[in-house]
C-alpha cells in the first residue's frame, strides 16, 4: 500500500506558496488513492534540532555499546528515520533561502542521513538503504536559475537535494519549480500556473505507478 510522507519546511505558515502547492498535490493524491496512508511533518514551524556532540557520539557507536544517554540522544532521529523509511512516496515543499535550502530543512536532513539506517558503509564504499521510493520536491524561488545561464550556478538547491537523496538510495525524483515570485504580479501568476500544471503532470505519473492494495 502506498504511504506518503509530506514535509513542509517554510516558516511562513499560511503565507507560504510552497505549502499551498504541496497541499494542492497531497489533497488530490489522497482523493486518487483513498486506501493510501499519510504522514505529515512540519519542520518549518516545528523545526528539529541540529545534531550536536552527543548525537554524533551516539550515531557512530555500535548499537550494543550505546549507553542509555546515547539512546536518548538519538531518540528523535530514530523516530524521523523510521517515518522516512516507512514511506513509499515523499512530497517535500522547500523555499529557497540564500540559494539553498532553509536551515530547518538541512537540520532534518542531518537527522535522517545516518550510517546503518539510511546508508551503509563497507570496504567497497557507500550504499543507499532507502530504495524503491519516489520523491516530489516543490521548490519556490524569488528568481530564476536555468541550468547553463549566468544565474544557474547560484542554484544550490537542486544539486544538493539530488545528491543527498541519491546518496541514501532515493533516485526517482521529480522537481516542480515556482520561480520569479519576486519579479512582479504577472511573472508570479505565470510561474504559479506553470507549477500547478507540473503538479498535475506529477499526479498523473504517480497515479499510474503508485502501488495499490
Amino acid at each position: 500500500m502506498a504511504h506518503l510522507l509530506h514535509i513542509d519546511s517554510s516558516p511562513r505558515g499560511e503565507h507560504s506558496l510552497s505549502r499551498l502547492l504541496a497541499q494542492e498535490f497531497v489533497s488530490t493524491w489522497q482523493t486518487q488513492h483513498p486506501q493510501a496512508t499519510l504522514q505529515y511533518r512540519d519542520v518549518g514551524r516545528y523545526p528539529v534540532p541540529p545534531v550536536d556532540e552527543a548525537w554524533i557520539a551516539a550515531a557512530f557507536t555500535d548499537l550494543p555499546h550505546r549507553t542509555p544517554e546515547m539512546t536518548a540522544a538519538l531518540a528523535l532521529s530514530d523516530q524521523l528515520v523510521d517515518e522516512f523509511l516507512a514511506a513509499t512516496h515523499y512530497v517535500m515543499a522547500i523555499p529557497m533561502f540564500n540559494f539553498s535550502v532553509p536551515a530547518n530543512f538541512k537540520a532534518y536532513i542531518d537527522q535522517i542521513v545516518r550510517v546503518g539506517r539510511t546508508f551503509s558503509l563497507d570496504p567497497e564504499g557507500y550504499g543507499g538503504m532507502a530504495v524503491d521510493k519516489k520523491l516530489l520536491v516543490i521548490l519556490t524561488r524569488g528568481g530564476s536559475y536555468p541550468p547553463g545561464s549566468p544565474m544557474g550556478d547560484y542554484d544550490l538547491q537542486v544539486p544538493f537535494l539530488r545528491r543527498i537523496f541519491n546518496f541514501i538510495g532515493v533516485v526517482d525524483i521529480m522537481f516542480v519549480f515556482a520561480e520569479n515570485l519576486n519579479a512582479g504580479e504577472a511573472e508570479r501568476t505565470a510561474s504559479l500556473s506553470l507549477a500547478q500544471e507540473a503538479i498535475q503532470n506529477a499526479l498523473l505519473e504517480w497515479k499510474e505507478v503508485a502501488p495499490q492494495p
